[in-house]
């Protein structure tokens, strides 16, 4: 396998500063002095990197997510229950303390639950996740204490997960550092940050492709693998990859990166699913049985015909639909008139899966949010996806405080399908522009200065032996194309003879 010195193309090129591409970002950029000038081109070789910046950013931003927590942490989770939502601060970590029986030491998978719920559901390694932020709750106080501790834990150990996020995004597209600022400045990203686990997945899924990026494909399996045994969705990922490797002729590396994944998720589920079988597959039958739930088109169809579809026929639905849309990224990768880069497949397919799902919880969009930083960097685009996901997230607490409060003050059910049209909207909307520019590729802010795709490994710059449809045909746009530089497609990439940091 070739290293990431052989296969860089990137090394005689200077960073790409998105204040002189993106009229936004210029725009933005004078809150603190304007774009980048000759100063800036310093920033690389000093102390303060891009990198470090972006970390920076990304924990300061996190940092403030914790503090619009604080109605919550003082007095509203334990207070009631809709008062939590009323100050859209609600966590699902310190209830799950007490709900889940960290507070009585009891071990998950392992020992049966109280109450409806018999067992942990959620994967194994979130499992170790939770446990281990047991452990180190040291707090002798009242239960209260306990639970403000245990979040508090658990928030520390999901910032170390937010810098490991910001730097992998930072780092995957070398000569654009600067766009993991998308993910460091995400006002959803710092709202729903801890009000569950899911930054371990995602922390996971940034490190595989990074990975990937750099040309080890075992090492992207594994952390995939890893990143599934957290959160189901990560392991998306392998469709698309399956795609391009198939379009570039990739076996080998997509073989090795699929086992590496198997085996990863294989050894971590193993102990579990041989000493504690029935709490281990709590989750996949938690996820099968669960009903109709927040934030989905479904809920909408209920609430707005009274009547409601049988959980069975749910799954059903949902499955041929999100197969129906991998169907249509199929036909995309394959036949657009050059290789899609792997971000933005990875997005698209991730995207699918939570548009036909049957449950949107607020904290899934950080599942995307990495994924669209790398498929489409354009602070317009990102930031009207962005707005409309912090409605929803207001809106769904809101509805909450509707529903939970006698006064039943809040957002009705008709306002809070106006909320998730808005989620769908805004997401569609970011599908809508990531195919275009697959469809397009002289409109892709990455590619326009020559670059291939910059977090495709081995696949940068690799010739196609595969492709269906117009991909065999020259680009219709390619007339309309944009001044600059020109892909060299299908050439394979240039070596260097550079020592990468």
């Amino acid at each position: 396998m070739p290293s990431a010195e052989e296969t860089s193309v990137y090394e005689d090129r200077p960073d790409v500063r998105p204040t002189r591409r993106d009229s936004v970002a210029a725009s933005g950029s004078e809150l603190i002095g304007g774009p980048a000038g000759r100063w800036a081109l310093r920033v690389r070789s000093g102390y303060l990197t891009p990198v470090r910046v972006v970390a920076l950013v990304a924990i300061g931003m996190f940092a403030l997510g914790m503090v619009q927590k604080m109605p919550c942490y003082n007095w509203a989770w334990f207070r009631g229950t809709s008062s939590q939502y009323t100050h859209a601060c609600y966590s699902d970590i310190p209830h799950l303390f007490l709900g889940r029986g960290f507070s009585e030491g009891l071990i998950p998978y392992f020992d049966r639950l109280p109450g409806d719920m018999e067992y942990l559901e959620y994967p194994v390694l979130t499992g170790l996740f939770m446990q281990v932020a047991s452990w180190l709750n040291l707090a002798d106080g009242s239960l209260q204490q306990q639970e403000q501790a245990y979040w508090m834990i658990n928030a520390g150990m999901l910032m170390i997960c937010t810098a490991v996020i910001a730097v992998c995004v930072a780092r995957t597209h070398r000569r654009r550092p600067w766009d993991a600022l998308l993910v460091a400045l995400a006002p959803a990203f710092a709202l729903t940050a801890t009000i569950n686990w899911d930054l371990l997945a995602v922390a996971l899924t940034a490190a595989a492709m990074l990975m990937w990026s750099r040309g080890r494909t075992l090492a992207f399996g594994i952390l995939i693998g890893l990143a599934t045994a957290a959160k189901l969705y990560p392991v998306l990922l392998l469709g698309p990859l399956l795609l391009l490797c198939w379009r570039a002729g990739k076996w080998r590396e997509f073989a090795t990166a699929a086992l590496g994944a198997a085996g990863a998720w294989f050894v971590v589920n193993l102990p579990v699913m041989a000493l504690a079988p029935e709490g281990w597959k709590k989750f996949y039958t938690f996820s099968q049985e669960r009903q109709i739930d927040f934030g989905s088109f479904w809920l909408i169809i209920t609430q707005r015909t009274g009547e409601g579809i049988d959980v069975e026929k749910v799954n059903t639905y949902a499955t041929l639909l999100m197969l129906l849309a991998c169907a249509g990224i199929a036909a995309l990768a394959l036949g657009a008139p050059r290789r899609p880069r792997l971000a933005q497949l990875a997005f698209l397919v991730v995207a699918a899966f939570i548009l036909t799902n049957k449950v949107y919880s607020p904290q899934y969009v950080l599942w995307l949010i990495p994924l669209a930083a790398l498929a489409r960097p354009r602070w317009r685009d990102f930031l009207i996806w962005q707005a409309c996901e912090v409605m929803y997230f207001l809106g769904i607490w809101m509805y909450l405080a509707y529903t939970t409060s006698t006064k039943h003050q809040g957002l009705p059910p008709e306002g809070y399908q106006v909320a998730i049209a808005l989620h769908l909207l805004g997401t569609l909307y970011l599908c809508a522009v990531v195919v275009r520019d697959i469809l397009m590729p002289e409109r892709d802010g990455v590619r326009q200065d020559g670059s291939d795709d910059p977090s495709g490994g081995v696949l940068d710059g690799a010739e196609d032996v595969f492709v269906v449809g117009q991909a065999a045909r020259p680009a219709r746009h390619a007339a309309h194309a944009v001044e600059g530089p020109k892909v060299e497609w299908g050439t394979g990439p240039r070596t260097t003879g550079g020592a990468q940091p």
